[in-house]
């Protein structure tokens, strides 16, 4: 042990922290001159803003209007109340995980949202719920079902005939187990195992509450509520074809059932006497509407029917007795009707299969509303002077994003996946890079290639210019750091060099200040830094970069940063993290669905769980010498063991504010261009979240 005394004179500069992840060890250089630094939250806070997407491309009947005309619908585990022409969003931010099934009250004020069970942080499964709420005050007012379902969720619907007393509610189980619960009291009335097939649907009969139909895979099942009983009819085909699937069904004005399968048949059903005096469920009548699938039905307030076409992307409109009335195509980019529901007057609102909501009539087609990603998405980059945003994916799509008018400004097809991007400091041109190995670079004006090239066959994984743009780089999965000089704006490039030295694929890096240096990030944790302007030489002694200021810091290994990694973490943890343009706070975007916000810098000593974890240790450098000494908090730390001097045991992790809302790995976070905004990515469920920076005297 050293005397006490030694602690409160004793000098940061030459101190080194050394982390390790999978057992390799990390070390990082404190700079020299460095005050206290205190592990507190920042002052400022996130808001949830608005929400880019849906989720069409799986899921049905999860479109609806509220009575106060506010669009309902969900993307990852949001539920989204958007309200036209105003476009304000709200947000039912409940749920843990991704919401699978959504139904509205007979009162169209309460809303019943179901999700999948997900697993925490441990991969242990979590339990699936629905929740009940006011859809005016946001307001949880029921929970049910928790430890009662499994999987998840797949449907759900209330009954009418009694003004909503009650809930059907159909898991994702082997047996599909359907439920009856009591709306007020979330108690359980009745379950019984449904099917082995999948479920797609589930209705009370309007005009009876002890009647419910449910149908999926091969199958319409008629069931009988009687107390605590569920007992079920199958529906006949008969001599009609059975169809594969029966994926929508409504009923019709005068209280017949119509399905609609994937042989494109709407099919009539009706209930005759059968022997014994048992009722069967029979088709009356067979109708042609589409080609494929139909995947949605809709009855209209004159009794009309609407049929949505899962191939043929048409909305068919059907008289009572279903003679063909009218019908529209959609436009190939937004894909096939997921769902449809009807608005004020003769408007008709249509969810699709590509995840985008469309708004007109069957007379003068349809627009739309809101758009999103249907693949997983990675890429993302802020302009450099507006409230703009790009992002790309595994769709192939790269998407301008205007986050003041909350719309999609436009899109483009690209050759293959889109995995990383980055604006030129002037704002006008913008750099992609692809799975394929190769890079683009698109004037965001016109839309138009301005150059191309590639360096190698490995997917890219970041692309940044220099803080004066005279300078392009791309890290790729080969290990290598190709540097470009560019010229003109943007719009001519020619090959400089390349940063040869890693050991593993690139993951982040960042320029300095005077755009210089560059500081990166590697698949086996390395970090590096290299004078660009000298030659892309790899500078060999790390602890004379402890002082460079970085014009980005989005590493997400660091002194700076350090902080942000939880114990045992395997390094796959944090996908990525931005420094806010004011340098005062740093966001994170892990691997659990979560978007931190840490104060900046946050670096903090914390000590790990086991050989295979995380651990931090802290002593002096060789070259500055003196003993392995740091202190912290009233705690001696230094080299590899705690001195007897020590009180507090440092805490796991620097301290967060911590945001849920994605409902898979967050693939990405950058701040726009005035820190006003953060923007994050859901990877696979295909969001995008724009949160709104609240500063410290408004949070």
């Amino acid at each position: 042990p050293f005397p006490a005394s030694r602690r409160g004179n004793y000098n940061l500069e030459g101190v080194s922290v050394k982390m390790f992840l999978r057992g390799r060890p990390i070390t990082m250089y404190v700079p020299s001159g460095l005050g206290p630094l205190r592990a507190e939250l920042p002052p400022e806070r996130l808001q949830l803003d608005w929400v880019y997407g849906y989720r069409g491309r799986d899921s049905r009947s999860n479109l609806h209007v509220l009575g106060s005309g506010e669009l309902v619908y969900f993307i990852a585990c949001v539920v989204v109340l958007l309200q036209l022409p105003a476009r304000r969003q709200r947000h039912y931010l409940r749920h843990s995980d991704c919401v699978r099934c959504l139904a509205v009250h007979p009162d169209r004020l309460r809303v019943a949202t179901g999700q999948a069970a997900g697993v925490d942080k441990d991969g242990k499964p979590l339990q699936p719920i629905v929740y009940i709420w006011d859809s005016a005050t946001l307001q949880t007012l029921q929970q049910i079902g928790l430890g009662s379902f499994e999987r998840g969720v797949g449907s759900l619907a209330f009954s009418t005939a009694d003004q909503g007393a009650f809930l059907c509610v159909v898991d994702d189980s082997n047996e599909h187990m359907m439920s009856v619960w009591d709306c007020a009291r979330g108690t359980k009335q009745a379950e019984v195992k449904s099917t082995n097939e999948s479920v797609l649907t589930v209705e009370f009969n309007p005009r009876d509450s002890s009647s419910i139909v449910s149908s999926g895979k091969s199958h319409v099942f008629f069931w009988s509520w009687s107390g605590g009983a569920l007992t079920k009819k199958h529906g006949i085909f008969g001599k009609y074809k059975k169809p594969k699937f029966i994926q929508c069904f409504i009923f019709d004005a005068a209280g017949a059932l119509l399905t609609g399968d994937s042989e494109g048949n709407i099919l009539t059903w009706t209930r005759t006497p059968g022997k014994g005096g048992k009722e069967m469920y029979q088709i009356g009548q067979q109708t042609r509407a589409h080609e494929g699938s139909v995947f949605a039905l809709c009855r209209r307030r004159d009794g009309t029917v609407l049929s949505g076409g899962g191939k043929d992307r048409r909305v068919l409109s059907w008289s009572p007795t279903l003679e063909l009335l009218h019908e529209v195509e959609l436009p190939e980019s937004f894909g096939a009707v997921r769902t449809i529901a009807e608005g004020p007057g003769e408007e008709l609102l249509v969810g699709t299969t590509r995840n985008a909501l469309l708004r007109g009539t069957l007379g003068s087609g349809f627009t739309p509303i809101v758009q999103g990603h249907t693949d997983e998405v990675w890429g993302l980059a802020t302009h450099p002077n507006c409230c703009r945003f790009l992002t790309c994916g595994h769709d192939r799509q790269l998407c301008l994003w205007d986050g003041r008018e909350h719309a999609l400004a436009w899109s483009l097809a690209l050759e293959d996946t889109g995995l990383c991007a980055d604006f030129h400091p002037g704002g006008h041109v913008v750099a992609v890079g692809l799975l394929s190995g190769r890079w683009l670079v698109l004037d965001t004006g016109t839309r138009q290639l301005l150059a191309g090239g590639s360096d190698g066959n490995e997917q890219l994984s970041v692309v940044r210019f220099s803080p004066d743009g005279t300078f392009l780089a791309i890290g790729s999965h080969d290990n290598f750091i190709y540097i470009y000089s560019v010229a003109e704006g943007g719009r001519k490039f020619s090959r400089f060099g390349r940063c040869t030295g890693h050991s593993s694929f690139i993951t982040h890096l960042d320029w300095s200040k005077d755009g210089r240096f560059i500081m990166s990030n590697s698949g086996d944790y390395e970090i590096l830094y290299w004078d660009v302007a000298g030659g892309c030489k790899l500078l060999r002694n790390r602890f004379e970069s402890r002082d460079r200021e970085w014009a980005s810091y989005t590493c997400v290994l660091g002194f700076h940063v350090f902080g942000v990694w939880p114990d045992g973490s395997d390094g796959t943890d944090i996908n990525s993290l931005c420094r806010s343009h004011h340098e005062r706070v740093v966001a994170v975007a892990d691997d659990f669905c979560k978007v931190h916000l840490f104060q900046y810098p946050c670096a903090r000593p914390k000590v790990g769980t086991g050989h295979g974890g995380l651990w931090v240790v802290w002593g002096r450098t060789p070259i500055s010498g003196g003993p392995p000494l740091f202190d912290w908090g009233g705690g001696c730390w230094g080299g590899d063991h705690v001195s007897p001097q020590s009180r507090v045991a440092p805490p796991s992790q620097a301290p967060s504010h911590v945001y849920g809302g994605h409902g898979s790995h967050v693939t990405n976070v950058r701040f726009t261009h005035d820190d006003g905004h953060l923007v994050s990515l859901g990877g696979k469920d295909t969001s995008v979240f724009q949160w709104r920076v609240l500063p410290g005297d408004s949070a």
